[in-house]
């Protein structure tokens, strides 16, 4: 029988460097795609849509979007995974806002673009997870549908997901939204390979 390995908590500068990569990462990600007009999916993908739509910025957009459920998290995960999650969101906003005056794309092929988006979009979370937080309030919505009703987390997401993606195809060019669904599947399969607790116990 496989022994639980002991872990020790995170300090809190492990935690603030966490968060600073973690969200850089996925900041190169918001940049990179919304140069390229893409898409992603969750929260952060409502968001861009709606800049999209709207001519708003990327950055108050989401971090607007995410106030609603900081609640449902204080209510289901606790004050730490909140603040936290607090903490990571508006770096987040406050990256994606920076980052374009900062990073200049001269050529950037929207298939290879939407690869490494996911790529780097895949690992920062999986960075920002790891340390007990989150960047999106879709995911925490599924834990409480999930509480209430016994309707699975994942398939709310999964939900959530398959109606952000058909709007897009409503107001983008089709080959783009397919190009950010083959992104966005290259994200889940990295936070679905690493992020196990069965494999990766750390916190």
């Amino acid at each position: 029988m496989a022994q639980d390995i002991p872990t020790t908590p995170h300090s809190t500068l492990e935690d603030a460097q966490a968060f600073a990569l973690g969200t850089a990462m996925c900041a190169l990600g918001i940049t990179m795609l919304t140069h390229l007009g893409l898409i992603t999916g969750q929260t952060a993908g409502l968001a861009v849509l709606l800049s999209y739509v709207t001519g708003w910025s990327f950055g108050p957009i989401f971090f607007v979007l995410n106030l609603p459920f900081y609640w449902l998290g204080w209510v289901r995960l606790g004050r730490r995974f909140v603040v936290k999650s607090l903490v990571c969101v508006t770096l987040l906003s406050v990256m994606a806002e920076t980052f374009p005056g900062l990073v200049r794309f001269d050529q950037l092929d929207p298939v290879l673009g939407a690869l490494l988006i996911g790529g780097v979009t895949g690992l920062g979370l999986i960075v920002i997870f790891r340390h007990g937080a989150s960047l999106g309030g879709v995911g925490v919505l599924g834990l409480v549908i999930q509480d209430r009703t016994g309707f699975r987390a994942g398939y709310v997401q999964l939900a959530f997901d398959v109606a952000l993606f058909a709007a897009a195809f409503a107001i983008m060019e089709p080959r783009l939204v397919l190009f950010s669904l083959a992104g966005a599947v290259v994200a889940n399969l990295i936070i679905a390979t690493n992020h196990r607790h069965d494999r990766y116990t750390g916190r």
